[in-house]
């Protein structure tokens, strides 16, 4: 399939839009994806791009929001771009282009054109596209974007070259209906998150989408994949199970030296403000089983008493706040950073529902020893988005690295990406 449609390019098939086209984007039909994969033109105009302001009364509101959040001396935070329900975030490798995915039909474009450290332009990507549920897009090396949806995976080709036209090259890797069975598709747990791993091979996260499934869906879900993480060859070819025993995976990044993948992991809700933990795990190979639905870290689940879990389970590295929703997860690859955040991982509390006294909205920072073991307590990195009263003016989500060595934090609460940045 990749070199299909990078022959499809190269040849120069594709016909952008000319023509007057009345659906706007969340209207387009099917029809869209098989033009496109031809390279044909949809007619799509440019008023589908839908440009979001960024230097509106909303976002001098967000700049002063920001105001709010403590950092660790010499770093600084920043508005980075207003980004309607910022998701989960993917750099452009060759630095031109930053892309944002959404729980709901959009994925947006970040430019910053002058490279000032905040966008001159958000707009739709892909706007003659239906998407569903986007979440989660991730880069290959070589520039290859991939996009995990609800429930089909898409890949879009020379991503940061053809972004600027509404029309653009895009492949199926994972048909829609294909990522998991017809009848388990859902409207939670649904937030794919996306990694190309050091064996090239695409890892793709799949909650499963009860608070605990029922027995008669383990088996199904342990063989499909659902409630751990499943992979695959870029283009679609040779899916299995990687790792199972995950409730809803959230957020997953491969360890730089060792290249094992790392994952978050949210858990049971309705058992008490402080139980069960939510999960950083560490996987050092495939077949790996990390406790669900018989544990949440060393708590027993209810529904699960009568039966034993698998003699491999794995715990956690770390057992998190209860029910603060880890969600992002990053190995700090810069030179910018002081060298100890090379040494650990960076994850995002988007924050509780299921608590009478909320917590999270904040990053941490998880400081590991050699052999991957934790090396202290979890610290706090970037927080103030939950404000004494008990309310949230921000929910972070992901966080990804730009090349010139500072880190966006996505908020989907604000609708916002923001930049933190270190000065001695």
């Amino acid at each position: 399939m990749r070199s299909l449609l990078l022959s499809s390019i190269a040849v120069g098939a594709m016909a952008f839009a000319g023509l007057a086209y009345a659906q706007s984007a969340q209207t387009v039909p099917t029809e869209n994806l098989q033009k496109l994969s031809a390279m044909q033109s949809t007619g799509t105009p440019m008023e589908a791009f839908q440009p979001v302001p960024q230097n509106d009364d909303y976002a001098a509101q967000l700049r002063k929001n920001l105001e709010r959040i403590k950092l660790p001396e010499g770093f600084k935070i920043n508005l980075y771009a207003v980004v309607p329900d910022a998701r989960h975030i993917a750099v452009g490798p060759q630095g031109v282009v930053t892309f944002v995915g959404t729980r709901k039909d959009a994925v947006w474009a970040i430019t910053d054109r002058n490279k000032d450290g905040s966008a001159d332009e958000v707009k739709r990507f892909a706007p003659s596209l239906a998407f569903d549920i986007p979440n989660g897009p991730c880069f290959s090396r070589d520039g290859f974007l991939y996009i995990a949806e609800r429930n089909r995976v898409l890949v879009f080709p020379a991503a940061e070259f053809f972004y600027e036209s509404p029309d653009i090259a895009v492949g199926e890797v994972v048909k829609h209906g294909e990522l998991v069975p017809k009848e388990e598709e859902s409207f939670n747990h649904t937030a794919r998150v996306c990694r190309i791993g050091p064996d090239k091979k695409l890892y793709i996260q799949l909650g499963q989408p009860y608070n605990v499934q029922p027995k008669e869906k383990l088996e199904l879900y342990e063989k499909v994949g659902i409630g751990g993480i499943i992979r695959m060859n870029q283009d679609g070819s040779e899916k299995e199970v990687y790792a199972i025993g995950l409730r809803n995976p959230v957020g997953m990044d491969f360890h730089p030296t060792t290249g094992e993948l790392w994952t978050n992991d949210n858990q049971v809700d309705g058992l008490g403000d402080d139980t069960p933990p939510g999960e950083l795990n560490r996987i050092t190979g495939p077949g790996q089983h990390f406790g669900f639905p018989y544990l949440n870290g060393s708590v027993r689940i209810p529904d699960y008493k009568d039966m034993e879990p698998p003699a491999n389970t794995v715990p956690p590295v770390v057992e998190t706040v209860a029910h603060a929703a880890d969600l992002g997860l990053l190995f700090y690859t810069g030179s910018k950073f002081p060298s100890e955040y090379k040494r650990g991982v960076f994850t995002a509390q988007h924050g509780s529902w299921n608590r009478t006294v909320p917590v999270g909205a904040r990053v941490l920072f998880t400081p590991l020893n050699e052999d991957g073991t934790a090396a202290g307590e979890q610290q706090e990195f970037a927080a103030g988005w939950l404000t004494q009263d008990g309310e949230y003016i921000g929910r972070p989500v992901d966080i990804a690295q730009l090349r010139d060595g500072s880190i966006l934090v996505s908020d989907d609460f604000a609708g916002a990406v923001y930049r933190i940045s270190y000065e001695q």
